[in-house]
């Protein structure tokens, strides 16, 4: 296929697809899907090789958020079952996190609820990330906090954050229709303060809450403009309870063309398949790994993930390795192109229409919604049960 030779010269030579290339991907028929995964294959093991990152999600705070964000449980008016819990303390953050990294997470991700962090928010988030530190010296600690004021990047940085995460979710076109009380340009610009401090961006996107092929396209070019290290792909978790509920129109191999495609985009970025990839890629999660190459490890913010030794085995059946920490994650251009500080994400975790036969980009629509497959957390942080890692 011409398309395909093109983009896989494209992505070996660091070079964006055109928008209407992008778009193509999105629209090849499922006859063509291996050669699709095939060529971003390729491009992944041009950058990445076989290595697989882990990262692990801590839940610091959990629901009673005032944003009306659709697609999260922990939304304002949100009916979801979920854990509600508020700040852990930052000797239980660490312990928390200690059981990502014995379980093989070479990041930690450091997620909160809310608008943004106040002063004193930050303060206790500091106090986590030394913690984390002290106890695993080498392990990346990546935060997700909000909407950042002015300082605050610069705080948790000199605390040892390495990175910093804040989705863009969806097109700057459809952003009003998902969230109203931030907007877009808000999380652009949370995203520069953060790069200004010297921690390296993470943001990503969310698939599934009725965007159209378009949209996912320009919210890949606006991450790939924005200069993002890492890039997760959520897929829609339709949780019970949220005004999203009833969006159940993925397929796993819809989630694979989507996987391809930002990764044409983002050749030379960390792509992580993040909340999601269990409920909707489903037995196709080992395809995936040819085309990301980072995921998170056991369970996410409000839903439960697989086990993580699940995780570890479907990663060396696949032929891959778990990346060491001692090895760097971004090739070397990207590397040395990083803010001085050497830095090198988060993934939905509560987090689509669903109706019969075909969406409107014409893929096909799945014959029942599979909401057997999304189980809300009950064990680790903010329980008396072990987490999964």
């Amino acid at each position: 296929m011409d398309l395909l030779d093109t983009l896989v010269a494209k992505g070996l030579r660091r070079e964006s697809p055109t928008r209407e290339e992008a778009l193509a991907i999105l629209a090849t028929s499922d006859d063509d899907l291996l050669e699709v995964v095939a060529a971003a294959g390729k491009v992944r093991r041009q950058w990445f090789g076989r290595r697989v990152k882990l990262n692990y999600l801590v839940n610091l705070k959990a629901g009673l958020c005032p944003e009306d964000c659709s697609y999260c449980s922990q939304r304002l008016g949100s009916k979801a079952d979920i854990l509600k819990y508020t700040w852990l303390k930052p000797d239980e953050a660490s312990q928390a996190a200690a059981a990502g990294v014995a379980g093989g997470a070479k990041r930690v991700c450091l997620v909160a609820s809310g608008r943004g962090p106040t002063d004193r928010d930050v303060d206790r988030v500091s106090k986590t990330i030394e913690a984390i530190k002290e106890q695993n010296q080498d392990v990346e600690v990546c935060a997700c906090l909000g909407l950042l004021s002015d300082g605050q990047a610069e705080r948790l940085r000199a605390a040892g954050a390495d990175a910093y995460n804040h989705n863009l979710n969806t097109s700057e076109a459809t952003y009003g229709d998902i969230t109203t009380t931030h907007t877009y340009a808000d999380r652009v610009e949370t995203l520069q303060q953060a790069q200004a401090a010297g921690l390296s961006a993470c943001s990503g996107l969310i698939a599934g809450m009725g965007e159209s092929d378009e949209d996912l396209v320009d919210v890949a070019l606006a991450l790939r403009a924005l200069d993002a290290d890492s890039v997760p792909v959520n897929f829609l978790i339709p949780f019970e309870g949220t005004p999203l509920a009833k969006e159940w129109n993925l397929s796993p191999q819809r989630c694979l063309r989507i996987l391809a495609m930002v990764r044409f985009v983002c050749p030379d970025v960390e792509v992580r398949i993040a909340g999601g990839r269990e409920v909707h890629l489903r037995s196709m999660q080992p395809l995936a790994l040819q085309l990301a190459n980072s995921i998170f490890l056991g369970d996410y913010l409000t839903s439960e993930g697989q086990a993580g030794q699940a995780d570890l085995d479907m990663i060396a059946d696949a032929g891959f390795e778990v990346e060491g920490a001692g090895s760097t994650t971004l090739p070397e251009h990207r590397v040395a192109a990083a803010a001085p500080s050497g830095c090198g994400s988060s993934g939905n975790g509560n987090c689509a229409p669903c109706g019969d036969g075909a969406s409107a980009d014409g893929d096909p629509v799945p014959s029942r919604a599979r909401t057997d497959l999304v189980s809300v957390r009950r064990r680790g942080t903010g329980t008396d049960l072990a987490p999964n890692a």
